[in-house]
């Protein structure tokens, strides 16, 4: 696949075999973002873990300090009070067996995280194959199985983002959009890679975090200098 004009002026504007400070980084990254959409900046960690390792996951939870500047949709499914909390709270769609049924009848996909009571697992739980593979099954360690809904409603629409290693051991994250400007990602950017090292696994050995790049959806990757983990 052959890259276009304004990758290669960007890949020129630095040097792609040196690691940047996390602020020289940024500034790269957000300078490359040049296409006219507002480009999502994304983190992506390489870990030198063994994701196969079950003793050796890494996966958490953070509220970002200045969001995602994506708004997601949220469906709770939810009976009673449960519910009413949850339309408070500003989900967009409210339900229990219908909502379920919609989506194993009707193939409805309307939304970005699916939250749930632990009670209601039950009904979820048999649409499971179908959320499982597009990553919308609410688990308990992601805070989308959960009595206090409102909590995770407001969670998600504040820029809760979940992190966790994938099978080649690496996190990929999105930290903003490049209308946020340098301070609120690099805020943004410092928030997640704390979370990531705090989240090191007592089984992990030798050195923690191999690599850091950032990135803007259409630019080139700039290796970060990190040396906290």
């Amino acid at each position: 696949m052959k890259n276009g004009k304004k990758y290669a002026e960007s890949l020129k504007a630095y040097d792609k075999t040196r690691p940047y400070d996390a602020a020289e980084a940024v500034n790269i990254v957000l300078g490359n973002a040049k296409a006219k959409f507002d480009e999502t900046i994304e983190l992506h960690v390489r870990l030198g873990i063994d994701p196969r390792q079950a003793d050796q996951q890494v996966r958490g939870v953070l509220v970002l300090p200045h969001g995602t500047g994506k708004t997601k949709k949220v469906l709770v499914v939810a009976k009673g009070e449960r519910a009413d909390q949850a339309r408070e709270a500003g989900a967009d769609f409210v339900g229990a067996e219908e909502m379920v049924q919609k989506i194993q009848t009707e193939n409805w996909f309307g939304f970005d995280v699916m939250i749930t009571t632990p009670d209601m697992m039950g009904v979820v739980g048999r649409i499971g194959r179908i959320l499982g593979p597009k990553g919308l099954m609410p688990n308990p360690k992601s805070g989308t199985v959960t009595m206090d809904v409102a909590r995770a409603v407001q969670e998600v629409k504040a820029g809760k983002v979940e992190y966790r290693l994938d099978k080649t051991a690496i996190i990929h994250c999105p930290i903003g959009k490049k209308s946020f400007g340098n301070e609120k990602i690099l805020d943004n950017f410092t928030a997640l890679m704390d979370a990531i090292v705090r989240a090191k696994p007592a089984a992990a050995k030798g050195q923690y975090v191999k690599s850091v790049t950032l990135t803007s959806t259409m630019g080139p990757g700039v290796k970060v200098a990190y040396n906290k983990g």
